[in-house]
């Protein structure tokens, strides 16, 4: 376990790969069950106003739109968090719908790129065996 400093109250914990700690993590888990049910009420808002009524602070509510925990719809949302690839403004999350297609089609290419080639070895090795089978 490595010990790191928890990015929001800066104290030291062990952590077993995240970089909040575990009291800032159940507080964060309050907070998202107060503004969830405050947009599910008020589907029109802005983070400003979310931040007013509910009393959770804009950094952990945009530390929840980019987890793609809350989603600010509507014009008063918009533009808010902008995709970490092209920039286009997005309400949810770190990158926009077309960013994540590119990105699963550049996974599934690797993937069958890399299975093709683990079925071609697996090949030449059958042929290599079937090879020294056959001289005896």
């Amino acid at each position: 376990m490595n010990i790191m400093q928890c990015t929001i109250c800066k104290k030291p914990f062990q952590s077993l790969g995240r970089k909040i700690c575990p009291d800032c993590l159940e507080q964060i888990d309050k907070d998202f069950i107060t503004v969830r049910d405050y947009i599910y009420e008020h589907k029109q808002t802005n983070i400003d106003k979310v931040s007013e009524e509910t009393e959770v602070s804009k950094q952990t509510i945009l530390h929840l739109l980019k987890e793609g925990r809350l989603i600010l719809d509507g014009p008063e949302g918009e533009g808010i968090l902008t995709c970490e690839s092209c920039k286009k403004p997005i309400n949810s999350g770190r990158l926009c719908k077309e960013c994540q297609g590119k990105i699963a089609s550049k996974m599934q290419t690797n993937v069958d790129t890399r299975a093709a080639a683990a079925s071609k070895s697996k090949e030449q090795d059958n042929f290599k065996g079937s090879a020294k089978l056959g001289k005896h």
